[in-house]
């Protein structure tokens, strides 16, 4: 496993991109960059369930560990969907994905820091920039 860095700095207000990033509407337009139809099920509180799902229902399931709005949201993935079943602990069980957001002056600097296996990290290294300028269209828009 190792900790990916994804930083941007956005012209927004952060509760505007904050609301981008967890909006039904928004979040479905930009993690459509990983794959197309994504989608998350969650009442994004802290200590809820988080389900990251493709359009054929499968995907990951995981805890918001914290939640500061407009600030700070860490999940802790727990395991993978397969079937819409929850399946017993996987290769990321217990990665950390973490979305921090400082606002200076008008200009949000989203940070995004997360736990990749080996075998995901380029993938994620090529793709996680796309899905940043993908928020901050959004956010700037």
């Amino acid at each position: 496993m190792q900790t990916l860095s994804f930083p941007i700095k956005i012209k927004a207000p952060k509760e505007k991109v904050w609301k981008v990033l967890w909006d039904d509407s928004t979040y479905r337009l930009w993690t459509g960059v990983f794959q197309e139809g994504s989608y998350a099920v969650s009442d994004w509180n802290e200590g809820s369930k988080v389900l990251f799902l493709g359009p054929d229902g499968s995907g990951m399931y995981s805890l918001i560990a914290q939640s500061k709005p407009n600030e700070f949201m860490s999940f802790k993935h727990l395991g993978e969907l397969k079937d819409g079943k929850e399946q017993p602990a996987s290769e990321w069980s217990g990665a950390l994905e973490n979305y921090t957001l400082k606002e200076t002056a008008g200009v949000t600097e989203l940070t995004v820091e997360m736990e990749v296996t080996d075998d995901f990290a380029k993938y994620f290294k090529d793709t996680f920039p796309q899905a940043l300028e993908k928020i901050k269209s959004l956010s700037e828009g």
